[in-house]
Formats: C-alpha cells, structure tokens, sequence
C-alpha cells in the first residue's frame, strides 16, 4: 500500500469544521458539496455508529460524482465500485468505491482488497476505516459523525431507534495532507 508512514512531520491536518445536520436529506447535501471538491485519488474516511448517516454522506457523494449504480451500505460486500457515468456534456469524472471496513480484521485484510489498484482513479470512501484506512493515502478527508440515541424525531412521536433517518447528526470533518492545504473546508461547505 501506498500511503503514511507514522509520524511524517510533512503532513498537516486542518483546524475541524464541525456541522450540525437536521435531517438525511442535509446529510446528503453534504455529500454532495464534498463531492464537488473530491477528485480521483482523494480518501474519504468515515467514522460513526451504526446509523449516525455513513451510507448517507456516501450516498450524496455518489450522486454529484453521477456514478452507476446505487449506493448502499456494502457491509456484507465489504467493497463496492460505481464507475463512473457520462455527463450530459459527455465527460466523466472519477469513480466511486465505497468499502466497508467493519468486519475486517487489520490492514492485511484491506490490503487484500486491492484497494491501491483503484486509488488514482476513484473516489474511495471507507466506512469504520478509522484507524485502519490512514495507511491507503497520506492525504485524506476525516470525517466523524455522531447520532443522538433516543431522542425524539422531527415527528414527536418517533424516537430515532424507529426512524433511523431521524435526529441531528453532528458532523466533524478534519482534512489531512498536502493536497487540502489551503483549502479552507468552512467556506466550501457554507
């Protein structure tokens, strides 16, 4: 695997921007901004509880990148590529692979999937890849999400355990890595 190696003073990290997400839809809103500052090449690493909005996020993501196929979580798949399709003006931008790195067992079982091989040419995102997916690319987008249990919906009456597209999620984004110096994620995501 290409990638970091512990401690290189070379890379920086960005100060974090943290949002507030009412609803699916937002967090899918901001899938969509990211998407339009992702290119091929860049990492995408999420991190949350089961229903804090990763799949989500990525959902958004794949339909401003205009990827085939529908997203979904690829738990039982671990990985899942959506190449790219033809814009209206007959371009295509990057391909998306969404890998879910949940039930692997260490960075021999991700280097197993051959990640590196479609690196330079998608979008990757790895769902539970904290800790495990840094090793893929010294430049990289961080992002944690975080989900309120048991608190009331939009709908009074729906706790979020019943709707999991329900309740705010709390969204952290870090940017690590030359390729995002500079870039400041506040304004681009506003």
């Amino acid at each position: 695997m290409s990638g970091a190696t512990g401690g290189q003073s070379d890379i920086t990290t960005s100060e974090a921007v943290t949002l507030e997400l009412p609803d699916a839809d937002s967090t899918r809103a901001l899938g969509a901004a990211l998407a339009r500052q992702l290119r091929a090449g860049d990492l995408v690493i999420l991190t949350g509880d089961l229903g804090a909005g990763k799949t989500t996020l990525t959902q958004g993501i794949g339909a401003t990148l205009h990827v085939r196929g529908q997203v979904a979580s690829p738990t039982f798949i671990v990985a899942r590529e959506h190449p790219p399709l033809p814009r209206e003006d007959g371009t295509r931008g990057p391909g998306l692979v969404h890998v879910d790195a949940y039930r692997l067992g260490g960075l021999s079982e991700l280097d197993a999937l051959d990640l590196d091989s479609s690196l330079g040419d998608s979008v990757t995102v790895v769902e539970w890849g904290r800790g495990l997916a840094e090793a893929l690319a010294d430049d990289r987008l961080e992002i944690d999400l975080e989900r309120p249990r048991g608190a009331p919906s939009f709908d009074p009456g729906v706790s979020v355990e019943e709707d999991p597209e329900a309740g705010t999620r709390k969204v952290t984004i870090r940017a690590v890595g030359q390729r995002w110096a500079g870039i400041d994620l506040g304004a681009l995501l506003s």
